[in-house]
Order: structure tokens, then sequence, then C-alpha cells
């Protein structure tokens, strides 16, 4: 008998006949002697609609009645999939996100997970009753609902798998792992069996829109093991691997994936700006006056270039941001101008970050001039680089996005087994 914590997304749960096809995987579980405990996202557009209301109603509307607009698609979902675990002989029920409580910080619209108390839920769990948990929300200090961000569903699971101490948390969603690339870019693409933490971390930042970032961190904090699997498989049958694991990808720690490619995957992000300021004039603390207030603004800044000029009086800086944040640190770079000069400010937002990802480059050197090479003889010119242990990223025009994924997928030799 093992604990379990399953989570389903917003297509899983689209409908009712949908909904009723995720009872039966519960039941399954359930029937194999499993303690299970369920979190649900909002049907399938239903938080959009729910945020367009909020925009419609007041465009500069309070962030705590967003959050308590917002999470009412989730307290939807998870009554009627108890309502249908109960029609099918299994003993379930709903739960909020501040009945449980899991509690975050005040940041409503984005908050963050500080503290849950899993006592409850366990209780419920050692008795044979299904908790069917409101994913995406919280409750704040200020005991207002409070909500996780887009994608906030994933996180509400790892972080109750982790409070409830479950052996495995199973992220359903509409594809059946965490493949090499983008299979709609590179049909080739390959379902990995096994992806670390630290490169799942760095695939979901950088354009993989498998699992939220902060799922991925929390995941790898508490060692909480975590399967990405397919909801639309015949819940009476699944697949399973040959080594007894469901069909589907193990995130995991390092250490438990023997063969270590040298690359893992490619990812792709053409949700990025880039700005660039010339001939600023070079000299100390111009970095930090450029980019102290966009952290001020909450604005995350990723690649940066400096150029300083032969006669080193001036400097070209260029940087990153989200596209979501675009106008908005174009303002804040405008405001701080009279705090350094400079000549011109130039952005470019027809532009794509490609990553390519693994934990071999470690130990592997070369592998970012494969990469500049392949890049080259296909004519795709490189605005901006940024490295990690594990990663290197290309900002490119977004016209060579496709053929850069394919190219560098292909380079590194993915598409075989």
């Amino acid at each position: 008998m093992a604990r379990l914590v399953m989570k389903f997304g917003g297509t899983s749960v689209a409908d009712l006949d949908r909904i009723r096809n995720v009872a039966a995987h519960v039941k399954r579980e359930v029937d194999a002697g499993h303690q299970v405990a369920v979190v649900v996202s909002a049907m399938a557009g239903k938080t959009n609609e729910l945020v367009a209301l909020c925009r419609g109603a007041d465009v500069l509307h309070d962030a705590r009645e967003y959050d308590a607009i917002v999470a009412s698609g989730e307290q939807v979902t998870s009554g009627l999939l108890a309502i249908v675990l109960q029609s099918i002989g299994i003993d379930a029920r709903s739960w909020q996100g501040w009945q449980i409580a899991i509690r975050t910080d005040g940041a409503h619209g984005a908050a963050r997970i500080a503290e849950i108390d899993g006592s409850k839920l366990i209780e419920r769990l050692e008795i044979g009753q299904v908790a069917v948990v409101a994913g995406f929300q919280g409750i704040a200090p200020d005991n207002r609902i409070s909500t996780l961000g887009r994608g906030g569903s994933d996180t509400s699971a790892v972080a109750l798998a982790a409070a409830v101490k479950a052996d495995r948390c199973d992220i359903y969603t509409d594809v059946d792992g965490v493949y090499t690339t983008d299979p709609r870019i590179v049909p080739k693409a390959r379902r990995l069996d096994k992806v670390s933490f630290e490169e799942m971390l760095e695939m979901a930042s950088l354009g993989s829109k498998v699992l939220q970032v902060r799922s991925v961190e929390l995941a790898m904090v508490h060692g909480v093991r975590t399967f990405v699997r397919s909801s639309f498989e015949d819940p009476a049958a699944p697949r399973i691997m040959p080594n007894g694991d469901p069909y589907g990808t193990l995130i995991c720690n390092e250490d438990e994936i023997v063969e270590q490619q040298v690359v893992t995957g490619i990812a792709y992000s053409k949700d990025e700006a880039q700005i660039s300021l010339r001939r600023v004039s070079d000299k100390p603390g111009v970095a930090a006056a450029v980019f102290g207030p966009l952290a001020e603004a909450n604005i995350n800044v990723d690649m940066i270039v400096q150029n300083i000029s032969s006669d080193g009086a001036f400097t070209d800086i260029t940087f990153t941001v989200p596209m979501a944040d675009y106008e908005k640190a174009v303002k804040v770079v405008e405001a701080g101008r009279p705090g350094y000069d400079f000549e011109a400010l130039e952005s470019a937002t027809d532009v794509c970050k490609v990553s390519v990802i693994g934990m071999g480059m470690r130990s592997h050197a070369g592998v970012a001039a494969q990469a500049f090479k392949a890049l080259a003889e296909k004519g795709i010119n490189i605005r901006a680089i940024t490295t990690s242990e594990i990663k290197i990223s290309v900002l490119i025009d977004a016209a060579y996005t496709e053929l850069a994924v394919r190219t560098l997928h292909s380079v590194y030799e993915l598409d075989k087994s």
C-alpha cells in the first residue's frame, strides 16, 4: 500500500465525461489499496473566463477580490469530482485550500506556499477517505483566499505530497510524459523515462509547459518523486514500464538515473523581449542604476550582455525580460534615465530563447561550441548567450525558432534511442 497524490489539470476535467474518467483513475488506485489525495484544476478555459470578468469589471481591480473570484473554478471542480466518486462507491470529500490549511504569503495573485499542516488529511487518508483538494489556492496572512499564479495546481499537488509524506505525486496531463523537445516541432522527439529535478527545473523555466517552475523547486527541495502521466489512457488498463513504474516520465534525484546523456532536451520560449541601451556612460554604479529599479518593479531580467567601447567611455547594455513585462520595463528604464544617460533605447519583441539542457554538460567539453557551429551553418545569428553548469541559452530571431530547435535536437542526437 502506498500514499499517492494525483493531480489532474484543466483539460483532464474539462467536462463531466472527463471528470468521470478522472474518477475511474482514482478508483483504480483506491481498489489497489492505496491512500489517495487528489488535486484538481479548474475546468479548461474557466480560469481565463474568470480573469476576463475581473478585468471587465475594473482593469485596476483589487488583487484580493481577484483571488476570491478566480479560485472559484477549482472549488467547482473539486465538488463535482467528489460527487462523481461518491456515485461510484468511493468515500470522498472535497477540501478548499483554506480548510486544510494551505498557508501562503500575502502576494495575492502570485502567492507562495509557506506551510501546510497535513495532519487533518492524513487522518482522512488513513480511514480510507479520498481527499479531493482544490488546487491553485491557499489562505493568506490576512485570512483571505490567495492564489498561486497560473499553473499553481502543480505546486499545490507537490506541496501536499510533501505535507502528507506521499510515496509519489502523479501529475496527470494531456501528454504522456516529458519529451526531449516539443513533438509539434520535432516529430522524432522522444519521451524521457527519467529526468533529474535540476534538468526539469531548467526545462520548466526555459519554456517547457509541462510543469510549473515552483512545483519542480518544491519537488527537488522535499525529494518528492513526481510522475508526469497521461489522463487519457484507459483507466482500467494503464501502461506500465518494464521496471514497474507507471508509463510516463519520473522526475527524481540525479542518483536514480543510471545513464546520463550529455544533453537531455531542447527548450524554447517565444515570450521574450530584448531591450538595448546604446552608448551608456561607462562608470561605476551604472549597472545597479539600470537593474535596481527593474528588480524593485518585480521584473525578471534574464540575459545580460555588456559591450564597452574602444575608448572605455561608453558601453552598450542589452538584456531580456518576459514579454508580459516588456512595456513596464521600458517605462522603468526611461524613468531612470536621469541617473544614467544613454543615447538610444532599442528593443525587439520578435525574438526567441532556445536552450540546450543536460546534466552531462558538467563533465563534457565542447557542448556549447557544437551548438554555435550548428546554428551558424544554418545561417542563424545569435543575439545573446547565457550559460550555467547544465544549460546554454541563445537568443535568436523568432523566425528561426523551429529551425534552431530541429537543428540542435539533431546535432545532439536526441532523436536516437
